[in-house]
């Protein structure tokens, strides 16, 4: 059975201390506890299923990581008793300024060596498995590699899986006119351990994310083909508006769970 939850905030407390049935795990973003919540970190652990997400650890940036960061990421994962920790294939600083946003990296054997090395490096310092996700960019960089044959080779030489990104997979297979199909297909299915979805948005023609929106029904057959494709252990609603609408976050887990299920039953099948 896999788990489905979602991506923690605390405007949820309320709806999660009713213990609601949908919600079988919890992703932490590791930034929001750098400097206080030990207590509630051990007790959303004892209660749920915890993953650790971090934002802001740069991997993609040449050079070594930050320490502080590293060392209050690290914190963050043994307090919460993560399963597992999570990042992204991006830079968010370079040596002289934090850009505050998620930013692509060139695809080629440089940038490879970059985020292979510090892959290792935070999946030693947690003592966690680490897994990778991909992120949405206008900017389609063209490099030595594709983003496929990138995150093969970044799962077998970092030894980690990946975070299947699916509303951004999405996303850019429209911004940047690609078969997101196609190239789900080119990943090696072992490496996806956890998925990310949520609804999409559109603004001036294109497509965007905001955390905002229902998951649309050709984006919910794009999770289910994710799922019979690959041996997704958890997957997470990312929902960082109208967090007060939880009948609404309800019913997104369980059609999500109702897809697992499904998916799960016709494996059995076959």
């Amino acid at each position: 059975m896999r788990w489905i939850g979602v991506g923690y905030r605390r405007a949820l407390d309320e709806w999660l201390q009713a213990d609601p049935p949908e919600v079988t795990c919890l992703e932490i973003t590791a930034e929001h506890f750098f400097d206080a919540g030990r207590r509630e970190l051990r007790q959303l652990s004892e209660k749920y299923p915890v993953f650790v997400h971090g934002l802001g650890l740069s991997l993609g940036t040449p050079g070594p990581l930050d320490r502080k960061t590293l060392q209050k990421f690290a914190r963050v994962a043994k307090l919460a008793n993560a399963h597992w920790v999570s990042e992204h294939v991006a830079f968010t600083q370079t040596r002289e300024v934090d850009l505050g946003h998620l930013n692509p990296i060139p695809l080629d054997r440089n940038s490879l060596h970059v985020v292979v090395e510090h892959a290792l490096e935070v999946a030693e310092r947690c003592q966690k498995k680490l897994i990778l996700e991909n992120i949405t960019s206008d900017l389609r960089i063209d490099g030595e590699l594709t983003e496929t044959e990138f995150l093969n080779r970044l799962c077998e030489e970092a030894q980690c899986g990946l975070l299947l990104d699916v509303t951004n997979l999405f996303i850019n297979s429209r911004n940047h006119q690609f078969d997101a199909r196609a190239w789900l297909h080119e990943l090696q299915p072992e490496n996806i351990t956890q998925l990310h979805v949520v609804g999409y948005s559109r603004r001036a023609g294109r497509w965007c994310d905001h955390h905002a929106e229902i998951i649309q029904d050709d984006l919910m057959e794009l999770v289910a083909d994710v799922l019979r494709y690959a041996p997704v252990e958890a997957i997470i609603l990312e929902r960082d508006a109208r967090l007060e609408e939880t009948t609404e976050i309800s019913a997104e887990l369980k059609r999500l769970q109702k897809v697992a299920v499904t998916d799960e039953l016709s494996n059995c099948d076959r």
